[in-house]
């Protein structure tokens, strides 16, 4: 059992906070959709990260825009479902239940249990560091990863998210959505996909990720971390539709700009025996596509 944290040992230390909402968009109510109510109950979770590990009750409260009683409702259903958990006089941190879906998702994920030994191979054949990748809704979430000694600070790796637009292991994927996706991208999203480089207008941007396509992997440097490259090829499931990415990153001055073809060989190699595994594996079943947006 965690130790229990006093109330002189919980950092108090400035936050960013999100805008204060009203309280008619966020609080429980009797004629408020169930769907609605977990959403806003879950969107809690998203306030604990590294800089801020410790909420209050009332930080808590105050940072959603919630009155007390909806809030304190809020706190105690996810303190007994075990999604927070106390750790001193009304102060919380993720709870176990956490951990505990996380140790399942390592053993049920499909692309986490058919992506391991193939980022060991990588990183061995490669030097560089490994990522798998897979698309969740308008973003890239890193399922699983194999790190070198001497990664560069702020490396992709699991729970991490990308944007779609910028990236290696984003844009091999976006450039293998089916036509109404990335209208429906496009459409949502025109200024930042011309602001990212990926085309002033729908037909250069339908041009752009024909060429990624047509390549088979993608190559970037510096567009999420300076100093920074990815390479990246594509995973897919059973009917050929995306599912994710696999890739490497670490220092530019790892690879030459003439090694840029043989390394793209390797990593879109060990893609296709991911790509080979997911379809294959008895554990779980093979993923469907994601839906986008």
């Amino acid at each position: 059992m965690a130790k229990e944290m006093s109330t002189a040992e919980v950092p108090s230390k400035p936050r960013t906070k999100r805008a204060p909402r009203k309280e008619s968009e966020l609080s429980l109510t009797a004629g408020e959709a169930p769907s609605n109510s977990l959403v806003r109950l879950l969107e809690v979770l998203t306030l604990f990260t590294p800089a801020a590990p410790v909420w209050s009750s009332e930080e808590l409260i105050r940072s959603q825009g919630l009155s007390r009683s909806t809030g304190y409702r809020y706190i105690k259903a996810l303190g007994d479902a075990g999604l927070i958990a106390a750790v001193s006089n009304g102060h919380y941190i993720l709870g176990p239940l956490i951990i505990q879906l996380d140790h399942q998702i390592r053993q049920c994920d499909p692309l986490y249990i058919a992506s391991g030994e193939i980022l060991e191979s990588l990183v061995q054949a490669t030097g560089c560091s490994a990522q798998v990748c897979a698309l969740y809704s308008s973003t890239v979430l890193c399922v699983r990863e194999e790190l070198t000694e001497d990664s560069p600070p702020n490396i992709l790796s699991r729970g991490q998210q990308r944007p779609l637009f910028l990236g290696a292991a984003s844009k091999i994927i976006l450039a293998h959505l089916r036509p109404h996706q990335l209208r429906s991208i496009y459409k949502k999203s025109a200024k930042t996909i011309a602001t990212s480089g990926l085309g002033a207008d729908w037909t250069a941007f339908r041009e752009t990720l024909g060429r990624i396509r047509l390549e088979g992997y993608t190559y970037t440097v510096g567009e999420i971390n300076p100093g920074v490259f990815g390479l990246s090829a594509p995973i897919f499931n059973r009917s050929g539709h995306i599912l994710g990415s696999l890739g490497i990153t670490g220092s530019p001055s790892r690879i030459k700009r003439s090694e840029i073809q043989s390394f793209s060989n390797i990593v879109v190699e060990a893609a296709a025996a991911v790509t080979e595994r997911v379809g294959n594996t008895n554990v779980g079943t093979d993923r469907p596509p994601r839906a986008v947006g």
